[in-house]
């Protein structure tokens, strides 16, 4: 197995070799969303990124344990632990049992991932199934001394766990620069500090979900989850752990220190974050209007939205930036990412119809090196899909016969197109829209006809005229050894 593959460690925040504790298995978990909500560009951006994560690793060879979780209890309105519970409170304005909406929004999610075109992963664990573990691990950080009981509710001690450990290595904070910057106990709150966190909550009486436990009838902290269900299914030490940049602080950080203090050692050896998506420059959120869910992308029902736009237009528009960085939608963008995927994709499905020649006029191996190394190098999917694009001016040469290519470095060409284009970054020719169809397509064909005929007719003047014609619409004309192609710019 040839593995050049480097990964940016959020924890070391070094590029790294990857080299897997168990090779050729991969355990890789990433966190899921909480279903109480229509699922989001954001949403999409975290899924995308690791389903490409997963889809790649296999491509190299691996075998891999995908995990992702589903949040379905103890996600409080804030990370301070109060307010309401995000489900039950949509449980509440919807008049429906908790597990209703769960279902409702996870149905719905499971939807968007499969227009999206998303492997489903290896294993997806609720946080309601899971109790059980999660109260085993309260007890093993209770043993341990890293935690405390207040009338039924248990919490962690960040204070304690900081005199051995750092807490903050993950996000770079300072123990010392969290507590300036966090507001005094007002001598309501059972925690000794307010930097701690909640492993378990006392119910109160109008909360529906809760579950017997050694301190009370209660529910399990937000952050616990995922490190009883990680290593659960992982192992008490597995390869990579992701999720959303917003995720970083406090709830990856407070995994981190759930895991040393529960099992003695860290459980995750490479951990992995997509940066955020932004609106015309503005961070999205529902107080701002600005939040938009693929169904309304999918559907064109929204005030910021100029048009539909299918779902594979918006997954290539999230791969042509890389996943750590900051992503602006916009109307103009989202098109211009549209009319490139249309592109690629036409280019991919032409290699089939193209004929080899005794040689090749154009570097099919240097293309296949610059795929691989773009991919790499910590899955640099927008250098990829620009080398790709290189490749098509070839493939469009090869099409017109101005190039050449010999059998060999055709079934190289089709394998490299096919592999990271269909098989790693995910991309479907049934989502794209074919301007080929319907009544336009049919009225450019007509017209195309009619220069086809006035160029057997040597009547070039006229020939030149409709193509120049329809270039100034906004069509281009690829002229080919028969006929001619033609796009929408």
């Amino acid at each position: 197995m040839t593995n050049n593959l480097y990964v940016y460690n959020t924890l070391t925040r070094e590029k790294e070799r990857f080299e897997p504790l168990n090779p050729p298995f991969v355990g890789l978990y990433a966190c899921g969303p909480t279903v109480y909500g229509d699922a989001h560009l954001g949403h999409a951006r975290q899924a995308i990124t690791f389903d490409v994560l997963y889809r790649y690793l296999r491509h190299l060879g691996y075998k891999v344990r995908y995990v992702r979780n589903i949040t379905d209890v103890g996600h409080l309105e804030n990370d301070a632990d109060e307010g309401e519970d995000k489900i039950l409170k949509k449980a509440r304005i919807e008049s429906l049992e908790p597990m209703e909406v769960v279902q409702h929004y996870m149905n719905r999610y499971h939807e968007n991932m499969q227009e999206l075109n998303l492997l489903q992963p290896s294993i997806e664990p609720r946080a309601s199934g899971h109790i059980i573990e999660q109260q085993e691990l309260i007890r093993k950080i209770l043993d341990a001394g890293y935690a405390y009981e207040v009338n039924g509710s248990v919490y962690f001690d960040v204070i304690r766990y900081n005199e051995t450990n750092h807490y903050g290595k993950l996000s770079g904070r300072k123990i010392e620069d969290l507590l300036s910057n966090t507001r005094t106990l007002d001598g309501q709150s059972e925690k000794r500090n307010a930097l701690d966190f909640a492993l378990w909550k006392k119910a109160d009486p109008a909360h529906i979900m809760r579950w017997s436990s050694p301190w009370s009838e209660g529910y399990p902290g937000w952050h616990l989850e995922c490190s009883a269900m990680s290593t659960k299914y992982l192992g008490m030490q597995f390869d990579i752990h992701g999720g959303g940049m917003d995720l970083l602080f406090p709830h990856h950080e407070c995994e981190i220190a759930q895991n040393m203090a529960g099992y003695g050692q860290p459980s995750v050896k490479y951990w992995m974050h997509n940066n955020m998506i932004t609106i015309n420059g503005q961070k999205m959120g529902r107080s701002l209007g600005n939040f938009i869910t693929l169904d309304q992308f999918f559907s064109g029902d929204h005030d910021l939205i100029d048009r539909i736009y299918p779902p594979m237009a918006i997954k290539f528009f999230i791969l042509q930036a890389h996943y750590r960085s900051p992503l602006d939608f916009s109307n103009d963008a989202l098109q211009g990412s549209e009319k490139g995927l249309l592109r690629l994709l036409k280019a991919t499905g032409e290699i089939d119809s193209l004929q080899p020649g005794p040689t090749s006029s154009i570097p099919v191996n240097d293309l296949i090196s610059s795929c691989d190394k773009a991919m790499e190098d910590d899955m640099n999917t927008p250098v990829l899909i620009a080398h790709l694009f290189d490749g098509v001016k070839w493939i469009n040469g090869l099409s017109e016969g101005r190039h050449t290519i010999s059998k060999e470095d055709l079934v190289k060409l089709k394998s490299l197109y096919h592999n990271y284009v269909y098989d790693v970054l995910g991309l479907t020719k049934s989502e794209a829209p074919d301007p080929g169809k319907g009544i336009t397509g049919d009225l450019v064909e007509m017209i195309l006809q009619l220069r086809s005929d006035a160029k057997v007719n040597r009547d070039f003047e006229t020939a030149d005229r409709i193509r120049d014609s329809l270039t100034s619409l906004g069509i281009t004309i690829k002229d080919k050894k028969e006929g001619a192609d033609w796009e929408i710019n």
